[in-house]
């Protein structure tokens, strides 16, 4: 594999202005970099301002979708031709000390279970040392990371931030934290890489749709390996993905069938009764709480015609 092609350079800065709601390769770029050069991209907010620390559920119920997931960038790298490669590794995180976690009506992967709209205001430790509690009901471990990161698509026009693509986009990983390397595929000349979605934490799945969402600013060195030909997004970490969440053990549930994303609901929904059940919790809450923390695992895929899902939600929470 060639090596990256990095040249020295300082941090560069991108501000709140050139933040933007689709994916469109014609546009404009707010910064052209040399490789190896690393970007603050500054205050970026998953909702641009429709929701304060002081906000209600109301406020979900009314959300303006025209104005959710907005990407900061884009950003030119030079040297960049379709067949290459961004690295992009995230430097630094730094957040505004307060997020949410929603359901949103109408998303998530039990949208039919809950019609109702549901937030919960988080106040977090800007360091990401100390877990975030949930009221009274439970302690989340934090690990910051942007669920979208990507580069504009080879196909001409605007392109919605919401799912995500082969180039990329609104991947919602959880490990693509500090550190991690994130190679993208270029599509474009230039690459016209962007970033958003800021997470304070999430579990695998993000199941209600939403994780521990937060106003942040964060940082990314941009790195360029040419002739990579990537299909899709890879990555490399520099050690182990845990979050030491195992040291008390697992809750699991299951969810057994021919269907894969049936599977995913039943074991989601397997895990809201239990935590119900064990823990008092209500099924908003307990829903909440599965997306950020909770995590998807697919256990069983050959043993035809039924599989399974498991949700594994870490006991360490309720400490």
């Amino acid at each position: 594999m060639d090596q990256p092609v990095t040249r020295p350079g300082g941090r560069r800065t991108i501000h709140a202005e050139h933040q933007h709601l689709n994916w469109d390769n014609s546009r404009k770029p707010a910064l052209t970099i040399a490789p190896g050069e690393s970007v603050e991209f500054k205050d970026i907010d998953a909702l641009c301002g429709q929701l304060t620390k002081s906000s209600t559920a109301a406020a979900l119920a009314t959300l303006d979708f025209a104005r959710v997931n907005p990407i900061a960038g884009p950003v030119y790298v030079d040297g960049a031709e379709p067949g290459d490669a961004l690295k992009v590794t995230l430097l630094d995180f730094a957040g505004v000390g307060w997020a949410w976690t929603g359901i949103v009506p109408g998303f998530g992967l039990l949208a039919e279970d809950f019609p109702e709209a549901s937030l919960h205001i988080w106040s977090y430790d800007t360091s990401f040392k100390q877990p975030a509690a949930m009221s009274s009901l439970a302690r989340v471990p934090l690990k910051p990371f942007c669920g979208t990161v990507g580069v504009a698509r080879a196909e001409a026009g605007s392109h919605s931030t919401i799912p995500p693509y082969e180039s990329g986009g609104n991947m919602d990983i959880r490990d693509l934290g500090i550190g991690v390397a994130l190679y993208l595929p270029v599509q474009v000349k230039g690459a016209l890489f962007s970033i958003g979605d800021p997470h304070c934490a999430q579990g695998d799945g993000e199941v209600c749709g939403t994780a521990i969402e937060s106003i942040a600013s964060v940082t990314a060195k941009i790195e360029l390996v040419k002739g990579e030909r990537l299909r899709f997004p890879r990555f490399e970490t520099p050690g182990p993905v845990s979050r030491h969440l195992d040291a008390k053990g697992y809750e699991v549930t299951t969810g057994i069938g021919p269907d894969l994303m049936e599977a995913s609901k039943n074991a989601v929904r397997g895990m809201i009764e239990r935590l119900s059940k064990w823990r008092g919790l209500d099924a908003a809450h307990a829903y909440m709480l599965c997306s950020v923390c909770a995590d998807l695992r697919i256990s069983e895929i050959v043993d035809r015609p039924n599989w399974v899902v498991s949700c594994y939600l870490p006991r360490v929470v309720f400490d």
